[in-house]
């Protein structure tokens, strides 16, 4: 663990950039000459493990926080139209009947707002270095709460649809710009941190949305307005507020001027220095082309996708579905019903806690440790598709959920390990989280009328199936990414020794474009004598 980059590995001979068509631009090669590398560390080392780890609780304190709160709001927003789906169900202020929509007719109400989230996501994210994160993250959420206000005020399916696909393009860019800027902030084996915030805030969403849904089913009849339509505005209102904290708090970059309200030059140039080759960083261009042409050449970027839309396809399909599997399991009348959400919400929180514990540690590859949960969610999966016992239906939602909901902590901090340069880093997220919105268009019309009366065992099989298929596509990609993935784990190691001598770690860092090589032959070949994980 306390070995020296030269001990273990070697920088020629490598899978290197040119083999994946993810060659570094002119600018990114000037950041990391021989000359530069050596003040690089020079600067690096002049800081104490004390300095090192105020800074990094500064920019915690700026980010966390605030990433959380935007992620909540945005799956409770995104979310409520599942929850509202079973307010008052059979009655006549229930949204089906006062919108006259059959069950399968509403699965559009999802799919529509996925498609519209696909269209729009890349060319939004491409404008976030332009517009600056602060302003175009405002945007988004005033925008997207102004439109779920007024999704209060729809009279048939058609307002509902065309409402739902405006909430999609509103929304489209969120969250692949703020993972586009954390990559500037937070270094690609830090990251765990700050995805375990936003996804722990996510699945607190689905405690809060259930409790928020259970309460506001009161509003019933107030104001001559039913409770699904409150829920709608109340909901909408609160965000649009939210946007103006998030304009004045939220910053940009670490050398942005705004940053130096509440960093020093010398903290701003290390925040700076010590990221990785391949981050992106405040003096990039707005828009690099050769960049966004090197994503498109590299094989990693379709891999990472076909798993991303796989696992989503039987993620988001149990999501949608969610309230009404357990609204049928018949535990809790109305509206008590919308409680039963909470138990799978709350075992996600803590699963993504672990998670992003375990990752700080190092003890598996990102790769390796995502193998462990796809292979728990599928059994889980496996369950809803076999089983007809209330009581392991309803243990089976719980944990497949956890595990679906815990795949993202690892999932987004090893594809930040491939991303390079501002343009690179915001396109190719942007690409990939579009693409794998593909499995939540998919997802809700899994669950036709047609399959209800056995308790949706198909729509359950094909999504354990895709699940099943997520795993192998992962596998695909960890042998792809293999060699950067495991300098990722030995640097991360090598940091953590250094922190507990009391140093700052200022050696030699990951190679992305030019490759070390670990493996000799195939997976599970090394050039040393370490376990493979």
């Amino acid at each position: 663990m306390g070995a020296t980059p030269t001990e273990i590995a070697t920088s020629s001979g490598g899978i290197g950039a040119k083999a994946y068509g993810t060659e570094p631009s002119d600018a990114s090669k000037s950041i990391r000459s021989d000359s530069d590398e050596e003040d690089r560390k020079a600067f690096l080392a002049s800081f104490s493990a004390e300095e090192d780890k105020a800074i990094r609780r500064k920019v915690d304190r700026r980010f966390l926080w605030l990433i959380g709160l935007i992620y909540i709001l945005k799956n409770i927003d995104y979310q409520n139209a599942a929850a509202v789906k079973v307010l008052h169900v059979g009655q006549p202020t229930n949204v089906l009947v006062q919108l006259g929509m059959t069950a399968d007719e509403y699965n559009w109400v999802q799919s529509i707002y996925f498609i519209s989230y696909i269209v729009f996501e890349v060319p939004s994210n491409l404008l976030l270095k332009r517009m600056t994160p602060r302003h175009w993250q405002t945007r988004i959420i005033f925008s997207w709460g102004a439109v779920l206000a007024c999704h209060a005020a729809v009279k048939n399916k058609e307002g509902l649809y065309a409402a739902r696909f405006f909430l999609g393009m509103a929304e489209a860019g969120m969250f692949p710009g703020i993972a586009a800027q954390l990559c500037s902030w937070y270094r690609s084996d830090e990251m765990g941190k700050p995805i375990m915030w936003m996804f722990g805030f996510q699945n607190c969403s689905g405690i809060v949305g259930s409790v928020l849904a259970y309460g506001i089913s009161y509003m019933d009849g107030v104001g001559g307005w039913s409770a699904w339509q409150w829920v709608y505005l109340l909901e909408g209102l609160f965000t649009v507020l939210f946007s103006v904290v998030v304009f004045f708090v939220l910053p940009d970059y670490p050398k942005s001027p705004r940053s130096a309200s509440w960093l020093t030059p010398r903290e701003q140039a290390y925040l700076d220095r010590r990221l990785s080759e391949n981050a992106p960083r405040t003096d990039d261009a707005h828009f690099d082309k050769a960049e966004v042409i090197a994503s498109l050449k590299d094989p990693r970027t379709y891999f990472f996708m076909l798993s991303q839309v796989l696992m989503n396809l039987g993620g988001y399909a149990l999501t949608w579905q969610l309230p009404t599997v357990t609204t049928n399991l018949g535990f809790a009348g109305l509206p008590r019903n919308q409680l039963l959400n909470i138990p799978p919400a709350a075992a996600s929180v803590l699963a993504i806690i672990f998670a992003g514990w375990f990752m700080k540690r190092a003890y598996l590859t990102r790769p390796a440790f995502i193998m462990w949960i796809c292979g728990g969610a599928l059994v889980f999966y496996i369950v809803l598709a076999t089983s007809s016992n209330r009581y392991a239906i309803y243990i089976a939602c719980t944990f497949g959920m956890m595990f679906y909901s815990v795949y993202f902590i690892p999932f987004w901090a090893w594809r930040s390990s491939t991303l390079a340069g501002t343009t690179g880093t915001a396109f190719t997220l942007a690409f990939q989280s579009c693409v794998g919105q593909v499995g939540g268009v998919i997802g809700p019309q899994l669950f036709q009328s047609k399959y209800a009366y056995n308790g949706y065992k198909v729509p359950f099989a094909i999504s354990a199936a895709a699940i099943g298929l997520g795993w192998l596509g992962s596998c695909i990609t960890w042998y792809l990414t293999r060699n950067v993935e495991y300098d990722v784990k030995r640097i991360r190691r090598l940091r953590i020794q250094a922190e507990k001598e009391g140093k700052t770690f200022a050696e030699e860092d990951i190679k992305v474009f030019e490759e070390r090589t670990f493996y000799k032959g195939g997976l599970g070949k090394k050039s040393g004598d370490e376990a493979i994980v």
